[in-house]
């Protein structure tokens, strides 16, 4: 019943963005396209201070200087200036600076010390530069109106590209140059919708545009490049960013107009959980306190939760509220509401307890003010009546909404392909000063234990995230799925846990810079082709240390992953490598997200994998992270986590800073600076744990004038209360140190000798190591498991090769080599015995090659995904009878023996083709791949194929049968009218089977594919 509710809000709310857009003025279908105006020559100018009007016969032009950097320029085609937006949007930026103008004869310039300002006279026809004569942009053809619109017309450059717009789903961190970009609610929270649209853009010219308005706009980044929006009036601030960073000075120079991101409190950072309670229609009768054994779930299985929303404003309320946010407390978790209903009730809410809210659909309202009004209104609700933070989430905003809230992309369902498109969608929004943007993890509907922990991966490297339930199948708490899903989930988890001090660090930033934590390359790297490419587009930095590349297909491996220029290290294994280079075949099983640290970095940590942040104490250690190569630093902020105490100065600053070799060998040092500022709760002193990933142990390690001892062992180290330790086998060799509690008013310096920067003494050095991909074993049956291990720039020996298995497998160690030439590679074969009940499905191994290579004992890494295999079929089998390697499906799962129903695995009804039902057969829903193993003991597949009869006559789909990667049969398109397909496939000979059918016609209303009677003969 809710999920009817909501489809039915979401399905209203596009019919009347539908209506609007076909009702709307100027649209051919309702009237002939009305006729534009261009603004004609100047025939009067004034000037009054930093103000500048110019007079074109009844239109009306305004020049308005804000800052050295930033204008405001209006045209009122009556000559009467107006602004619908007031002081909602472009808070008060204090007094204008100096400003001088020239008449030039054919043109004025209006000009700070910064920028330049061209007012061509005739006709009208305005273009800016810097103060040293550089383009920034000019326009083609003066300002044009019609009754429903104006429009600004850009030359474009060579090689300008171009970013912003706002949340626009599935593109973003990378150019829009050649695109066309709507800005305004459209509800459409898919690929191709743009929800929490800003009407603002950026160029990498260094230049920015903020159209002051609440009308949708459009922006085409042709030749020319055409700006509109819907109503006649223009209105345009512009900004003008210098240097290398100038997309992030043009970011910071709107965020000074629109209002900086807030700093969100430190449960904020930590994923949200949310769900209906009261009387749940999905879940059967509850209560809002059952919220509290969900919370339980979290504390069970070890798992970190910020807070909860445990009402859903769709019919679904709440009771014993005060109660309800005092047993979340208790569980470490804070209580949010959705206020979708209206937020007249918040004072007493926040006064019970609530610290999270949420808005909705219906906060939309009438337009964008409404929505911008609910998120302004909903956080200063929590303010005014608590010593919290404001925290708001909402699906459709507009700009200056960044100072009030976090931006959701909406309801959408669980898949690869939704994992795929939500990977440009939040960097991308960064663009436009949006620091916190997010999606539900694995959606609100669909999804599977792979899309599930896939998702949760990558969006730990978001700041903001939430799980919601109650509205697939099954509840889609990070738990639910057990093993091997619930470890991994824990793991992702607990590392985003332990990077709050970086994560937090760069909250702080957003508040200064307006540039957010999820970044395009683009934005770090503007001179590098690629990454205004799609080249880059499913990736993104977290920060400007870290490099994220998810895995987006039901795939073991990661194609495609670009570094740019500079040093990178693989999170996982230690590899480094020099970009830019783009890498295939990177092997990513489930456990490993694609993950890579720009060298150079300090990445502040929490150590001890703890569960939540109320777990730290003062005084406890902070871990620095260090990837030492030449000079760098990094600014760790503090502050109590959870007032707003900070506002008022509260918060204290501590710097790293790092001096290496920029390459090989030398002495690493790290300075700690101390601790700047004060704030409740703030430690007199702390102790430190360091990683430096060095590839060579040094000498000696020294804190301050004394020398620190070297520990044996790992269990040494941790046993110590100070200390030092080398892990040779730790990420191609780390330093490991820890120091006794030290005052955090002064500085200390840790000093490395004889050690080297990040790749070693010699660098390139270690041999490597890779995994062949799709190997496969039987449980229990005795199989050969093949690693190629390649030697550095010097001569590998005494190579070792080990695996590492789960517990129950046998692996029998491969002879030692002596010695491996640089550069060649050897393939090693280890006999692997899994164990006798070893899952069907991936098992992730270990490789790990113990070797010696320039003088110094190594060790190299690398996981990968092996493939257990059921027993082959041998003797004829029903389809639907055997194992599913994999099975994805375009809605709900796909179902055995009946048409694909909804949400459940056994919801559908009889399969039906053409009148007759079948009792054997597969019912999925486009698009859906079922893959299956034969083991090449099959010879051919049988089936009748076509769209169910429940479906009435609708659908448009095509069915294909593909073996080890090789297309063996493709229908004709079918739809819902069509006959049966009759399929007669020769399988000889194949071990993996794929089923797949794919919408052919762009919608996939009513797709439900039957493959009835589906058999293989098999012997």
């Amino acid at each position: 019943m809710q999920s009817t509710t909501r489809m039915r809000v979401a399905v209203a709310g596009t019919l009347l963005g539908l209506l609007a857009v076909f009702a709307g003025p100027g649209n051919p279908v309702a009237s002939a396209a009305p006729a534009d105006t261009t603004v004609g020559d100047v025939s009067g100018f004034a000037a009054d201070g930093a103000v500048y009007r110019l007079t074109a016969g009844r239109a009306e032009a305004r020049v308005s200087f804000v800052s050295d950097e930033t204008f405001r320029i209006e045209l009122a085609p009556d000559g009467k200036f107006t602004d619908p937006t007031g002081q909602d949007i472009v808070l008060p930026q204090g007094p204008p600076p100096a400003t001088h103008w020239t008449d030039r004869g054919d043109r004025y310039e209006l000009s700070t010390d910064r920028v330049t300002l061209r007012a061509y006279k005739s006709p009208l026809r305005f273009a800016a530069l810097r103060a040293d004569g550089t383009p920034l942009w000019s326009e083609t053809q003066g300002l044009t109106w019609n009754q429903d619109r104006t429009t600004q017309t850009l030359a474009r450059g060579a090689d300008e590209q171009f970013y912003g717009a706002g949340m626009q789903n599935g593109r973003g961190n990378t150019s829009h140059r050649g695109k066309t970009v709507e800005v305004g609610v459209d509800y459409n929270w898919n690929d191709g919708g743009h929800p929490n649209s800003v009407p603002f853009y950026l160029s990498s010219a260094g230049y920015g545009v903020y159209r002051n308005t609440y009308a949708p706009n459009t922006y085409s980044f042709g030749e020319p490049v055409t700006t509109t929006a819907r109503e006649q009036r223009f209105d345009a601030y512009y900004f003008a960013g210098s240097g290398r960073g100038a997309l992030k000075d043009v970011i910071g120079q709107y965020t000074k107009l629109t209002g900086k991101p807030f700093l969100p409190p430190v449960y904020g950072l930590e994923i949200g959980d949310s769900d209906c309670y009261l009387h749940n229609a999905n879940r059967g009768e509850r209560h809002t306190l059952d919220a509290l054994e969900v919370a339980d779930g979290y504390v069970q299985h070890d798992m970190p939760n910020g807070w909860m929303l445990v009402n859903d404003g769709y019919g679904c309320g709440y009771e014993d509220l005060a109660e309800t946010a005092q047993g979340l407390k208790a569980r470490q978790a804070q209580l949010g509401l959705w206020t979708e209903d209206g937020i007249d009730k918040l004072a007493d809410q926040v006064k019970a307890g609530q610290r999270v809210a949420k808005l909705d659909v219906a906060w939309v309202g009438s337009g964008y003010k409404f929505a911008l009004d609910g998120c302004k209104d909903a956080h200063k609700g929590i303010e005014a009546n608590s010593d919290a933070r404001g925290f708001t989430w909402a699906p459709e905003s507009w700009s200056g909404a960044q100072r009030c809230g976090v931006q959701w992309s909406g309801d959408q369902s669980g898949s690869w392909e939704y994992i795929r498109w939500q990977i440009p969608t939040y960097a991308g929004a960064s663009m436009s000063g949006l620091a916190y943007t997010t999606g539900d993890v694995d959606g609100i509907f669909g999804g599977s234990p792979k899309t599930y922990t896939r998702d949760l991966q990558w969006k730990m490297f978001l700041p903001v995230t939430m799980t919601m339930d109650g509205w697939a199948a099954m509840d889609k708490q990070p738990f639910r799925y057990g093993e091997p899903y619930t470890s991994v989930n824990r793991a992702s988890l607990k590392l985003h846990e332990a990077l709050l001090p970086y994560i937090y660090s760069y909250a702080h930033q957003a508040t200064e810079t307006g540039v957010g934590l999820a970044r395009p390359l683009a934005l770090e790297y503007p001179d590098d082709p690629v990454a205004a490419s799609d080249a880059a587009k499913y990736e993104f930095l977290s920060g400007e240390d870290f490099l994220v590349a998810p895995v987006y297909k039901d795939a073991v491996e990661r194609d495609g992953i670009y570094l740019p220029k500079g040093t990178w290290i693989d999170y996982a294994n230690g590899r480094t490598y020099e970009g830019p280079v783009t890498l295939d075949h990177y092997s990513a099983p489930l456990d490993t997200l694609p993950l890579f640290v720009r060298a150079g970095a300090a990445v502040p940590m929490w150590p001890g994998a703890i569960r939540s942040y109320t777990d730290r104490k003062p005084g406890d250690p902070i871990a620095w992270d260090v990837y030492p190569q030449g000079r760098s630093s990094f600014d760790l902020y503090e502050d109590d986590g959870v007032t707003r105490a900070h506002q008022g100065g509260a918060y204290a600053t501590q710097r790293a800073e790092v001096r290496a070799p920029q390459r090989g060998a030398g002495d690493v040092s790290v300075r700690i600076g101390p601790s700047t500022g004060d704030y409740a709760g703030k430690a007199a002193a702390r102790p430190y744990r360091f990683t430096v990933h060095t590839g060579d142990s040094p000498s000696t390690v020294r804190l301050a004038d004394r020398t620190l001892p070297r520990l044996a062992s790992k269990a040494a180290f941790e046993a110590a209360g100070e200390g030092w330790w080398y892990d040779r086998d730790d990420r191609g060799g780390v330093v490991q140190v820890k120091t006794g509690a030290q005052r955090t008013d002064r500085g200390f310096t840790l000093e490395l000798a004889d050690t080297s920067a990040v790749g070693g003494a010699v660098p390139g050095a270690a041999a490597t190591v890779t995994a062949a991909s799709g190997q496969e074993l039987g449980a229990g049956v005795p199989g050969t498991v093949a690693v190629d291990v390649t030697a550095g720039t010097r001569d590998a020996t005494d190579v070792q090769v080990g695996l590492t298995a789960p517990a129950g497998w046998q692996v029998t160690p491969a002879a030692p080599i002596d010695r491996l030439p640089a550069g060649t590679t050897r393939r090693v074969q280890l006999t692997v015995t899994p164990a006798e009940d070893a899952a069907t499905g991936e098992t992730v191994l270990t490789a790990a090659v113990r070797h010696r290579a320039a003088g110094v004992d190594r060790t190299a890494l690398q996981r990968f995904a092996l493939g257990v295999m059921p027993e082959p079929p041998t003797a004829p089998a029903w389809a639907s009878d055997l194992v599913w390697l994999k099975s994805t499906n375009g809605w709900g799962p796909a179902e055995r023996d009946r048409s694909n129903g909804e949400s459940g695995a056994t919801d559908g009804h009889p399969l039906t083709l053409a009148g007759q039902t079948y009792a054997k057969g597969i019912g999925a829903h486009a698009d859906s791949d079922i893959e299956i193993y034969l083991g090449g003991h099959c010879t051919s597949f049988t089936a009748d194929a076509g769209i169910d009869d429940e479906i009435n006559g609708y659908g448009d789909v095509a069915f294909s049968v593909e073996a080890d990667g090789k297309v063996l049969w493709t229908s004709p398109r079918v739809t819902g009218a069509s006959a049966t397909v009759p399929v007669d496939v020769d399988v000889t000979g194949a071990r993996h089977v794929h089923l797949k059918i794919t919408d052919t016609n762009g919608s996939k209303s009513g797709d439900h594919g039957d493959w009835a009677a589906a058999r293989f003969n098999c012997a």
